[in-house]
C-alpha cells in the first residue's frame, strides 16, 4: 500500500495524479461540474487500491484456513516485483500483453486459491488440480440430495460466473496498475530495488511471520505440486508391484473363519475426535461403555484400535479403497489405477476362500461399475434395498434399515453359505440433520416406519446457522450409527458373526478444528472367543471405545495383518512383519 500512496502525493507542477490521468483517459477531466469531477477522481483512486488489493490478494493470500491470519499478509511476492520490472522496459504494446497474461495467470491462480480454501475447510488439505476433480460431481451429488436440483444446478451456475468474473476482473487490474507503474516509472523503479532487496534478505533468513509462510514469497510451488502429482503414479505401481497373498491358495486363506458370516462396515465420518473430543465425546463415549456392557451380557468380546485413513472430511472410498486393497489409496488417480489391476482385495480373499460376497451400498442411487473390481457376488445399491420410507436428507435410508434389510436378503435362510459383506452406513453423513430413531426390528419392513421423523428437531438451514448445532447433529449421528451396530448385534448376532467396523474419516474441519490428525476407530466383535485370541498379539484393547493410548496403524496395514491372523500365509515367503509400517505424514 505504501507505494501506491506514494503515486498520490502531490506532484509537481504540469503532471497530474494517477487518478486523473485515469480519469483523463475516460474523457472525463475537466468536464462538467466541480463535484462531479471530485466523484469520479474517488472513484479512479478507490478503483485502484482495489486493483492492487485484488492482485496482493491473489499472489500472498494463504490456501489453508487455518493460516488466515493478518501476518499471513505480510508477505513480498516475487512475482510482482518481475511482472513490474518486465513493463518497466518493455514497449507499449509488449507491456499491454504482458499485463493481459499475467492478469489472466493471477485470475488462475485466486481461482486456485479460492479452491484451495474450499478443500482446507472441507478435506483439511489444498485442492490438487491431478487427482480431485472426481470430488466436484461428488460436491453436485451433495448439492442436490441436500437443496434439489434446481438449487444444485444454480449454485453451478453461480460458481462458473464467479471463475469468469475473477478472471476478467484481475486482467482489467493488472492492465490499470501497469499504466499506473509506467507513469510513474521513477518511483516503481525504487519501490521494486527496495522491496527486491529485502525480498532477498528475507529469502537468505527465511523469515516468517506465520510458520509456513515465508516472507520472500513464491506462488510457483504449486507447479511443483503438480510435478509431484504426476510422477505419483509410478510410485504407486512399484507399491502395487508387492502383493504377498496374490497367489496364496484358496484352501489356505481365512481357514480359521471358516464358517463365519463376516461384516466390515464404515461408519461415515467416524474419527478419533467422536471418542475424544469433549464436545461430543461423552455422549459417545456413553454409547460406546454401555455398548461394551451389553455386547458382553449377551457374550460377544471386542477389541479396537485406530487406523489412520488416508481421507479427511470426504472421499471416502479411498478409505475403502485403502482397507480391502492394502495399499495406501489417497487420491483418485491411485483409485483408478487400483481398478484396473488385479491386486487381491480382502473381499477378493474371502471370495477365493468360498464365502458369498456382496456390498450393500445404500449411498450409491446409480449403478456401481466400480464393484466388479471387488469381485463381489452381489452388489445392493439404494434402489436394490427397496426403501419405501423418507429420505433423510443425504443419507438415503436409516442405517437400521440397511443392517435389517441384509439381515433379510443374506443371513435369515438357515444353513445359508458363509458371507463376507462390505456395508457403509450413511446415517452419520453431513449435513448430520434430520437423525432417524432406533425402532424395533421386527417394524422395520420396508421402511416406512420411519415416517415423520425428517420433520422432526431442527431443520438442515437452521443447524447450519449455528455452529453448536451442527456439532451436536455430528454428534447425535454418530451415537445413531453406532446403536444401529450394537443392536443388530443383540439382535442377530451368534456364535458365527464376526462383525469389523470403523470410520472412514475424521469429519470436516468445522467439526474437528483445524490440523486434527486422520485416525480413525477400528472395532472387531464376536461371540467366538477364538476369533480375538487370533489377535491378541495386535496389543487393541478391550471394548468397543479405543483408548488415547490404543495402537495406530496405517490403514493400509489392515488387509495383510487381517489376513495373516486368521490363518492366511503368502506361499514361499515369510509371514508379513507383526509391526505396522510407518505412516505418510498426516
Amino acid at each position: 500500500m505504501s507505494l501506491i500512496t506514494r503515486f498520490h502525493q502531490p506532484q509537481p507542477q504540469g503532471r497530474t495524479t494517477a487518478e486523473e490521468d485515469l480519469t483523463a483517459e475516460e474523457g472525463t477531466a475537466g468536464d462538467g461540474p466541480g463535484s462531479r469531477r471530485r466523484l469520479r477522481s474517488v472513484v479512479a483512486r478507490v478503483t485502484t487500491y482495489l486493483a492492487c488489493l485484488l492482485v496482493l490478494l491473489a499472489l500472498i493470500a494463504p490456501d489453508e484456513v487455518g493460516r488466515l491470519t493478518p501476518g499471513a499478509f505480510v508477505r513480498i511476492p516475487v512475482e510482482a516485483l518481475l511482472t513490474v520490472a518486465f513493463i518497466l522496459v518493455l514497449p507499449a504494446r509488449a507491456r499491454r500483453v504482458v499485463a493481459v497474461v499475467a492478469g489472466a495467470a493471477l485470475g488462475v491462480l485466486a481461482i486456485w486459491k479460492i479452491t484451495d480454501l474450499g478443500f482446507s475447510a472441507v478435506l483439511d488439505r489444498p485442492f490438487n488440480p491431478v487427482f480431485d476433480w472426481s470430488f466436484f460431481p461428488a460436491a453436485v451429488d451433495f448439492l442436490t440430495a441436500s437443496i434439489g436440483r434446481a438449487g444444485a444446478i444454480g449454485s453451478v451456475i453461480g460458481v462458473g460466473a464467479l471463475a469468469v468474473a475473477v478472471l476478467v476482473v484481475m486482467v482489467l487490474s493488472v492492465l490499470r496498475l501497469s499504466r499506473l507503474v509506467v507513469r510513474h516509472n521513477s518511483t516503481a523503479t525504487g519501490a521494486v530495488a527496495a522491496l527486491g532487496i529485502t525480498w532477498v534478505v528475507c529469502a537468505v533468513l527465511s523469515v516468517q511471520i506465520v510458520p509456513g509462510l515465508p516472507v520472500a514469497a513464491v506462488a510457483d510451488d504449486k507447479l511443483t505440486q503438480v510435478g509431484a502429482s504426476l510422477h505419483d503414479q509410478e510410485a504407486f505401481a512399484a507399491e502395487a508391484s508387492v502383493d504377498a497373498f496374490r497367489d496364496t491358495p484358496s484352501d489356505e486363506l481365512l481357514s480359521a473363519l471358516r464358517g463365519k458370516d463376516v461384516i466390515v462396515s464404515f461408519v461415515e465420518s467416524y474419527g478419533r475426535d467422536a471418542v475424544e473430543d469433549p464436545n461430543f465425546a461423552s455422549q459417545v463415549g456413553a454409547v460406546l461403555d454401555a455398548g461394551t456392557s451389553r455386547l458382553r451380557a449377551a457374550g460377544f468380546g471386542s477389541r479396537s484400535a485406530f487406523l489412520i485413513s488416508p481421507t479427511s472430511g470426504g472421499g471416502s472410498w479411498l478409505a475403502h479403497d485403502t482397507l480391502m486393497s492394502g495399499l495406501w489409496i489417497d487420491n483418485q488417480q491411485r483409485s483408478d489405477n487400483l481398478l484396473k489391476s488385479d491386486r487381491l482385495t480382502l473381499s477378493g480373499a474371502f471370495k477365493r476362500a468360498g464365502w458369498r460376497t456382496v456390498a450393500v451400498m445404500p449411498g450409491s442411487t446409480e449403478p456401481w461399475p466400480e464393484g466388479a473390481f471387488f469381485g463381489y457376488d452381489k452388489i445392493y445399491t439404494a434402489p436394490d434395498l427397496g426403501y419405501r420410507g423418507p429420505r433423510f436428507n443425504w443419507g438415503t435410508m436409516p442405517d437400521q434399515y440397511t443392517l435389517s434389510n441384509f439381515q433379510r436378503t443374506e443371513r435369515a435362510a438357515p444353513g445359508h453359505t458363509p458371507v463376507m459383506a462390505e456395508i457403509p452406513l450413511v446415517s452419520s453423513h453431513a449435513p448430520w440433520t434430520p437423525i432417524p430413531r432406533l425402532v424395533d426390528w421386527d417394524d422395520v419392513g420396508d421402511g416406512s416406519a420411519f415416517n415423520g421423523m425428517t420433520s422432526a428437531g431442527v431443520s438442515q438451514g437452521s443447524a447450519w446457522s449455528d455452529f453448536r448445532q451442527v456439532r451436536t447433529d455430528y454428534g447425535r449421528s454418530i451415537e445413531y450409527s453406532l446403536n444401529s451396530l450394537i443392536s443388530y448385534v443383540e439382535k442377530y448376532g451368534d456364535d458365527d458373526l464376526v462383525l469389523v467396523f470403523l470410520g472412514d474419516h475424521q469429519p470436516a474441519p468445522l467439526i474437528t478444528g483445524v490440523g486434527a490428525d486422520r485416525d480413525v476407530p477400528i472395532t472387531i466383535v464376536a461371540h467366538d472367543p477364538a476369533v480375538l485370541d487370533r489377535i491378541s498379539g495386535w496389543g487393541w484393547q478391550d471394548g468397543l471405545k479405543p483408548g488415547p493410548r490404543a495402537p495406530v496403524w496405517q490403514m493400509s496395514d489392515f488387509r495383510d495383518r487381517f489376513l495373516s491372523a486368521f490363518g492366511s500365509q503368502p506361499p514361499s515367503t515369510q509371514p508379513p512383519s507383526s509391526q505396522p509400517s510407518a505412516p505418510p505424514a498426516r
